[in-house]
């Protein structure tokens, strides 16, 4: 897999990869997702190609506190061959080259194997309560 930042002609490609992975919410525009982030940080918006088709995707953020990701994706018929853990470690390593101490990330408790694919890669339960509050409706 050849990882290389998003460029706008992705588009079409990461919000498709986004439904076939499930990660899409009819709460969370995906358009405006991606419009957002290449407002903050784009250069931290990872996709992966194989044989010059896009197939894994990740958005990576830090504000100096905490760093972030979201919606890593993989194609399922690309699953499981160590492409999300690839892309995991090149934003990890983004994310330590701005000093950032610490990576936070949230995955649905009902999620089993997503939450066994982090746990695989070192990350761990904080046991902390995750809460947010809409300011902008998508819809």
């Amino acid at each position: 897999m050849h990882i290389r930042a998003y460029q706008t002609s992705d588009e079409a490609a990461v919000v498709a990869l986004w439904q076939a992975c499930d990660l899409t919410r009819p709460w969370n525009d995906p358009h405006k997702d991606i419009a957002r982030k290449l407002q903050v940080r784009p250069d931290l918006f990872l996709v992966g190609e194989v044989q010059g088709r896009l197939m894994a995707s990740a958005m990576f953020g830090y504000e100096g506190h905490r760093g972030w990701v979201n919606y890593l994706a993989v194609s399922p018929d690309h699953q499981r061959q160590g492409h999300a853990k690839a892309l995991m470690q090149d934003g990890e390593a983004l994310l330590l080259a701005l000093g950032c101490p610490k990576i936070n990330l949230q995955v649905r408790a009902s999620n089993a194997q997503v939450l066994a694919f982090y746990q695989s890669l070192g990350y761990c339960d904080d046991q902390v309560v995750s809460m947010g509050k809409r300011l902008i409706p998508d819809q």
